[in-house]
């Protein structure tokens, strides 16, 4: 599961499995993680986060949007 980005405690993943799904993030921290589509930006799945970190991690993948992609069709599309 590669990490496309560390912001704060936040780590921003793939996993291998995610491979024929829509492009998406999963952001975890410690024992919590959450999914979120990227086109556009909206949550999928939370475990464990607050609805204010939900909103923080939502700017952060919006902010990074580009970049996140890129390591999307880089990892899945080689």
């Amino acid at each position: 599961m590669p990490t496309v980005l560390q912001v704060g405690p936040y780590s921003f993943i793939f996993f291998s499995s995610d491979r024929g799904e829509p492009v998406h993030i999963h952001a975890k921290r410690a024992r919590q993680i959450a999914k979120f589509w990227l086109s556009p930006v909206r949550l999928e799945k939370n475990r464990g986060f607050k609805n204010h970190e939900l909103t923080t991690i939502a700017k952060i993948i919006e902010d990074n949007q580009n970049a996140i992609l890129e390591a999307w069709h880089d990892y899945f599309d080689p």
